[in-house]
């Protein structure tokens, strides 16, 4: 029985009555918060707690405010109430001791509004600034690493990005990015002169090491650039026992670097963004590089996004995609604009690399299924073969040939229940690590070198023993059992889970169209994990549905000042 189902459940809230109780989308915590807050402060209008509840609820669900008219038509006096609340800052000059604030329509927690505020006087204060760069230096430097005028953009980031103290670098996969960021730190160098000091960071492990790899290998065959070292955000400021939400560098103790270069910055939240730029130096230069159209933050904000709408300048879009051809690019441009008609058109058009398969009925068929077991089973024969003959290399290319791409964790659509489907179709194979079984890192281990995200496979060691290898096949990583991290096998896994990441062919199996987490940014960013295919399990309304619902974030970061 799902939560929903159960009036019992511990997160449906109990002995509410008023308009607490007439919203069934508040859950305990929300509600539980929203009295606490009133009890300490003196106030019981239910307006004014409802508010509250619902400002914890929009953390949840991804935003950094709720925005009151979103939620009730005409709610003037629910305004007034809110505004001449104890508990309410009214505006942005409003009282600095208040648990809540109210901004142009918008009420925060007020700890989410003064990161909102920190982010965005950051970003508009590194943009008025102009940074020193030798105008010589940097224009033989742009002439050398891009010397094509049809690479305009990426010349337009790298001069950008000596000139200002603020870049933000966007573009779908497969676009340049990462090639961009090494050449843009061999710009750097030439215009601003030696002893430069570079940061590369991603908001996971996973991102970090696979940003140090791609630069790395593209920072080799340019002259006069040293290898750079990747790390995560939290690792970069630096963690402070007892806290998770404060650093080691913050305003007071500055980085020491002069470029600091942060990759999937889709991923980062706004709590830990406005971190960040507070522990910048003034003179520091900031590069944010990812796409905003992709999944964001599993926490409040999506603070790429916003910054790429609301800033004036200082952004630069990467379009011409490299890694998949024109089918593939074209069918993420439509889910990208939104445009469902034309999505669903390219899907049914029978092209060899793009596939949609509309189930009948409810259920999923057999021949639903035929495609994805034959691609299942061909992965799975491919690992088992490579990894008996000990071939790591292989054995990794066979990992990334196909992946299953599901939206939910439980459920008939879930990641359980089509993870066990999978192994079935493969066979679990024995022992307690069956060679060519696939592996997923859940969480981040130091000792070995392995992050939560990481993926691998069983082999043979010829030695009647086994590995598991992991990394690229060009430069394979072996990993005795006995020391890995937390995993679990990975014949399936979540589209969250798989961002980052790149397949030869994917499926992605669509839950039906009433599920809340269909949404346009879960589409597009499965869709864009394939190189050659993708394959699309859903009716013709959860596509649709998928395509014309983008993910809305209350903010105010991308409002006008």
């Amino acid at each position: 029985m799902t939560t929903i189902e159960d009036p019992y459940a511990a997160s449906i809230p109990w002995r509410v009555t008023g308009l607490l109780a007439d919203r069934a989308d508040l859950t305990s915590a929300d509600v539980h918060v929203a009295r606490r807050l009133g009890a300490i402060g003196g106030e019981d209008d239910e307006r004014v707690l409802l508010a509250a509840a619902l400002a914890v609820q929009a953390l949840r669900s991804g935003s950094v405010c709720v925005v009151l008219d979103d939620v009730a038509e005409g709610p003037t006096e629910w305004h007034a109430a809110v505004r001449r609340s104890p508990l309410v800052a009214d505006g942005p000059d409003g009282p600095a001791d208040r648990p809540l604030r109210w901004v142009d329509g918008r009420v925060y927690l007020d700890r989410y509004w003064r990161d909102e505020q920190t982010v965005r006087s950051a970003m508009h204060e590194r943009l008025a600034r102009p940074a020193p760069a030798d105008p010589v230096a940097l224009s033989s430097a742009i002439d050398r690493l891009y010397p094509s005028a049809t690479d305009d953009a990426q010349r337009e980031a790298l001069r950008t990005a000596a000139t200002s103290y603020l870049t933000v670098l966007t573009g779908g996969p497969g676009t340049g990015k990462t090639t961009t960021v090494a050449r843009l730190v061999a710009t750097l160098q030439a215009a601003a002169g030696p002893g430069l000091r570079v940061a590369l960071a991603a908001p996971t492990g996973k991102a970090a090491a696979r940003l140090q790899e791609s630069v790395n290998t593209e920072v080799a065959t340019l002259d006069g650039v040293g290898p750079v070292q990747a790390t995560t955000l939290h690792r970069l400021l630096g963690w402070r026992p007892g806290t998770t939400t404060r650093f080691r560098h913050d305003r007071l103790r500055r980085l020491p670097h002069d470029v600091v270069i942060v990759d999937e910055s889709s991923m980062v939240s706004l709590s830990l963004m406005a971190r960040l730029v507070e522990a910048l130096r003034p003179t520091a230069r900031l590069v944010l590089v990812g796409d905003p159209d992709q999944l964001a933050s599993v926490e409040a904000g999506a603070v790429l996004g916003d910054l790429v709408a609301s800033l004036p300048r200082g952004v630069v879009r990467l379009t011409r995609a490299h890694r998949y051809g024109p089918a593939l690019a074209a069918l993420a441009e439509a889910i990208r604009q939104g445009d469902a008609d034309t999505t669903l058109a390219l899907l049914r058009s029978g092209d060899e690399h793009r596939a949609l398969v509309e189930p009948a009925a409810d259920r999923l068929s057999p021949q639903d299924l035929a495609g994805l077991r034959a691609d299942v089973e061909a992965s799975g024969a491919a690992l088992v073969e490579t990894a008996r003959a000990g071939d790591a290399p292989a054995a990794l290319r066979a990992l990334g040939a196909h992946r299953l791409l599901v939206a939910h964790r439980e459920g008939p659509f879930g990641l359980a229940h089509w993870a066990a489907t999978a192994e079935t179709w493969i066979g679990s194979g024995t022992g307690a690590w069956p060679v060519g079984r696939p592996l997923l890192v859940t969480e981040n281990d130091r000792a070995s070198g392995l992050y939560n995200g990481d993926t691998g496979v069983v082999i043979s060691d010829g030695l009647g023993g086994v590995v598991v290898a992991f990394g690229e096949p060009d430069d394979p990583r072996l990993v005795r059992p006995h020391r890995l991290p937390a995993v679990q096998p990975v014949h399936a896994m979540t589209v969250h889970r798989g961002q980052g990441s790149q397949f030869d062919r994917v499926t992605l199996l669509l839950p039906p169209a009433t599920s809340p987490l269909l949404t346009r940014e879960l589409l597009y960013t499965a869709v864009t994990r394939a190189r050659e295919h993708v394959r699309v399990i859903g009716t013709q309304d959860a596509v649709r549905a998928a395509v014309e619902r983008p993910v809305r974030r209350a903010s105010g970061l991308r409002e006008p000042r």
